[in-house]
């Protein structure tokens, strides 16, 4: 271990994972180290027996659930976006040959008591229960506005500057009402909370297009896809590609201490009384508490069902927004549901979660909206976990830290924040482009 590196990254989540991946891809030497004897950190799956341990303190979880090893269940589960930021940071970095995805059934929004799959395009608006029909007419022209809207064509703008015009002022242009404004908002564009109405309206609809981009992608119900056997293979795969560009993989190293020189400066790592020099550490806040600070609380339910989840047309896989202003809330809900389908759980079993930022301590009770959603659970665990951010200077001490993973089921807040990471550590912004036709898709009818 008594050698130099460029970048040592510790702790195997999804976010550290990917970006030893693309630093080793780069060219630098990468060591890469977990104080645990498994991949994923927080991010990892579990089988049954590890499920039974973490929430009930035994591992013997009841015989009717079935086997163990058939179980794959994400502590942090989240779909993808079909043509999102994630899928184009697999493709550039070739980790798509050691995953096999499936496109994810449905994608449905939580409205006046009752789910609705989630219009996307001006056709489905037409056909929405969510809308009346002087509305639905309203929302078609937004979608079309929104479908034909391209950044370099001022012929496509009417006359508006979407860099300088909000949201709100955009909406109001259209006359849509409150409640389409909320699925639009929380459903299609994915904004956690209400603060986007006041922001320029760009970000509002270029999320929009990447939504209708990704439910073109694969012809299905909705614009997520999610790998077979579940997210823990992920981070395996990173590794692996890693490994391939030269990196250095280290599990079970005990007490990973940073050490600094005179300046402050990260100057190495050590473990276990040996010490690996390098010129920057990227980590998990858990690594570095001391430059961490807290900033909520994700709550969330894990439940094992012998049947899918209620009004989503029979949906082996699926995601419902509950946004926060139907539930008189500051942040949105949301229910993930996946199964044998996408083999994280043995035939006829499905699994879903329930999470939202936490606004008191009691996930029972604040979780009662999606959990009633779900109809009967063979059985539930209910868990609250801290997230917390960086508050140190990356310039000054050469430390990148991550953000602990929010209560969304989709990536896009997740690939972002690697993404800035990203450019932090090299100073590139980006990869380029990548042909998406490359992405191998794992299409086997159930």
């Amino acid at each position: 271990m008594d050698e130099e590196y460029d970048v040592i990254v510790l702790g195997t989540g999804l976010k550290e994972c990917i970006l030893s991946g693309l630093l080793s891809v780069d060219g630098l030497k990468v060591l890469h180290m977990d104080r645990n004897d498994y991949y994923g950190g927080e991010s990892t799956s579990l089988n049954l027996i590890q499920l039974w341990k973490k929430f009930r303190g035994n591992d013997k979880p009841p015989a009717h659930l079935g086997s163990s090893r058939d179980y794959n269940v994400d502590m942090v589960p989240k779909f993808m976006m079909a043509n999102g930021t994630l899928v184009r940071v697999l493709i550039h970095t070739d980790v798509t040959k050691y995953l096999y995805f499936k496109a994810v059934d449905g994608s449905y929004v939580f409205n006046k008591g009752k789910v609705h799959k989630v219009p996307a395009t001006d056709m489905e608006a037409l056909k929405s229960p969510l809308m009346g029909i002087f509305e639905k007419r309203r929302a078609r022209k937004f979608f079309i506005y929104v479908q034909d809207y391209d950044e370099k064509d001022p012929k496509t703008h009417e006359g508006m500057d979407l860099t300088r015009v909000s949201t709100r002022a955009l909406i109001a242009k259209y006359g849509l009402d409150d409640n389409t404004v909320d699925f639009i908002g929380h459903a299609l564009a994915l904004h956690r909370d209400d603060r986007y109405l006041d922001e320029p309206a760009l970000d509002t609809v270029k999320r929009m297009k990447l939504y209708a981009e990704s439910l073109a992608r694969f012809q299905g119900g909705s614009p997520y896809i999610y790998p077979l056997y579940g997210l823990g293979e992920l981070p395996q795969a990173f590794a692996r590609l890693s490994a391939v560009y030269g990196g250095t993989y280290m599990l079970n190293k005990p007490e990973c201490k940073v050490e600094y020189d005179d300046e402050g400066k990260v100057c190495g790592v050590t473990s276990e009384g040996e010490t690996a020099r390098c010129k920057k550490v990227v980590c998990d806040p858990s690594y570095l508490p001391n430059k961490v600070r807290k900033i909520g609380k994700v709550a969330r339910a894990i439940a094992i069902m012998s049947h899918p989840i209620p009004n989503t047309n029979d949906s082996h896989s699926v995601q419902i927004i509950l946004p926060q202003k139907q539930l008189g809330r500051k942040s949105d809900m949301y229910v993930f549901c996946c199964s044998y389908s996408h083999n994280v759980a043995p035939k006829g079993k499905f699994i879903a979660f329930v999470s939202t930022e936490a606004e008191t301590d009691h996930p029972e009770s604040e979780l009662k909206p999606g959990i009633d959603l779900l109809g009967p659970v063979d059985e539930i665990f209910f868990d609250i976990y801290d997230r917390y951010e960086p508050v140190n200077e990356p310039s000054l001490d050469n430390c990148f830290i991550s953000t602990s993973y929010d209560a969304t089921t989709h990536f896009e807040s997740t690939v972002s924040d690697v993404l800035n990471m990203y450019t932090m550590i090299t100073g590139k912004v980006s990869f380029g482009s990548f042909w998406l036709s490359l992405f191998p898709v794992y299409d086997q009818s159930i």
